[in-house]
């Protein structure tokens, strides 16, 4: 075998492979011998027809395909370790010839980063943060909103009301909602089932047919709707509106505290917690960024397209698509459309992501099985079935997540450590 290896930059390499005549002659000996066990061929058992009727039979390209599919792999696996080169991904192949068989292998190498000087990165925590009156008085009413009724009025609908309602839309004549007995927050900023259509539901009176026209937006997620007219009738059946219980004593001791004066005093306290903790946040990222900023970064573009295809997986799911290729249809777009868009963010956050792998390292920050024992327990304890918790958080590949996740934040304490040389070193959830 001769092997020749190009540089193409951007951690690739293109590997042009020549193999010897006598190792595609071993390989279409052992495709004869494979092929002639599995091919029936009339006035001959299996396996015992000679090499040259078995040509006749299934052709010459059949058993040129059997033999290439075996000697390629192998060939490519010992060019890269003959070239020293580290293959993160399956390589693609390009054949030029067949005898004597020559191809490329294009080769997405490891990622090469190199770190700048983290220890002259230098931020500053800012002032302790003051809660205001107001942030105390917005929370409060928060909970209390949170703790309202909905009770049912004999009136004709307002905004915020909750209302049950049957409701059909057409578009272009053709049917595209039906639903009866439905429940509806009539939200002035909802844009479902399309913008303006809580505001139309104002005034609407219990069991009176209102029919009426909204034009469904440009950025609608179904692409043949969008710029259209929508025909809707609606028939409000049950309208309630929230009645929102006192703010005092007794609503603060329902909630765990002694009075409502405690309430307030340890709201803020939490309001503070949230508010460090925020700030904590803001500045890991800054100290990641600023990294980032004195760092040399290449990558083979594959990881691009993995990680857009990453962000594409949890948008889906975010969304209760348990497939990509749902996800897909329903936004009437193709991963390749959707890539240019999603390359930006997808670029952000690889090169993120190797930057602060690569510190890890240099940093030799592990976790060890005790960290995700605790963890594990942690998670486990604030569950329903905390002994199917424990199963499930308890698997290898589940363990081996958690791992990474602490493993990242103790990293992430550990830059802002050198960062503002606050001695942060933490896998603790903020």
């Amino acid at each position: 075998m001769k092997v020749s290896t190009e540089n193409l930059g951007n951690c690739q390499a293109v590997l042009t492979i020549e193999a010897e005549a006598s190792e595609l002659d071993k390989s279409l000996n052992e495709a004869y011998h494979h092929l002639v066990k599995e091919v029936s061929i009339p006035g001959f058992r299996k396996g015992k027809a000679p090499r040259a009727i078995l040509v006749q039979h299934v052709g010459k390209q059949s058993l040129l395909h059997e033999a290439l599919e075996h000697l390629i792999p192998q060939l490519y696996r010992q060019a890269i370790e003959s070239q020293e080169l580290e293959s993160i991904a399956r390589p693609e192949i390009e054949i030029i010839q067949t005898e004597p068989l020559v191809f490329k292998a294009m080769v997405s190498l490891k990622p090469e980063i190199k770190l700048g000087d983290c220890h002259s990165i230098r931020l500053e925590p800012g002032p302790a943060k003051k809660i205001a009156k107001k942030e105390v008085a917005a929370a409060m009413e928060e909970f209390r909103e949170s703790q309202g009724a909905w009770v049912p009025v004999d009136r004709s609908v307002k905004l915020g009301d909750l209302v049950t309602m049957d409701i059909e839309a057409n578009v272009d004549g053709k049917p595209w909602l039906n639903h009866k007995g439905i429940l509806y927050e009539v939200d002035k900023d909802s844009s479902s089932p399309v913008p303006g259509f809580a505001s139309r539901l104002q005034g609407a009176e219990k069991n009176k047919e209102m029919n009426f026209n909204l034009t469904i937006p440009d950025d609608y997620p179904i692409k043949e709707m969008c710029g259209k007219e929508g025909a809707f009738k609606v028939t409000v059946t049950e309208i309630k509106e929230k009645q929102l219980p006192e703010l005092d004593d007794e609503l603060a001791r329902s909630a765990g505290y002694e009075n409502l004066v405690d309430m307030k005093k340890k709201v803020a306290a939490e309001l503070k917690v949230k508010a460090e903790a925020k700030n904590r946040s803001e500045l890991r990222q800054k100290a990641l960024d600023a990294l980032v900023g004195i760092s040399e970064v290449s990558y083979p573009p594959i990881l691009e397209d993995e990680e857009i295809t990453g962000i594409l997986r949890d948008e889906a799911q975010r969304l209760g698509f348990r497939e990509l290729e749902d996800y897909l249809k329903k936004t009437s777009k193709t991963e390749e459309e959707l890539k240019p868009e999603l390359r930006p963010v997808a670029k952000k956050r690889l090169i993120r992501s190797l930057v602060l792998e690569k510190f890890a390292e240099e940093e030799k920050i592990e976790i060890n099985s005790s960290e995700v024992d605790n963890k594990v327990g942690e998670i486990a304890n604030g569950a329903e079935d905390k002994e199917k918790a424990t199963q499930f958080f308890s698997l290898p590949q589940i363990r081996q997540s958690i791992e990474q996740s602490l493993r990242m934040k103790k990293t992430m304490g550990r830059l802002l450590q050198i960062a503002i040389g606050d001695g942060e070193v933490t896998t603790k959830e903020e």
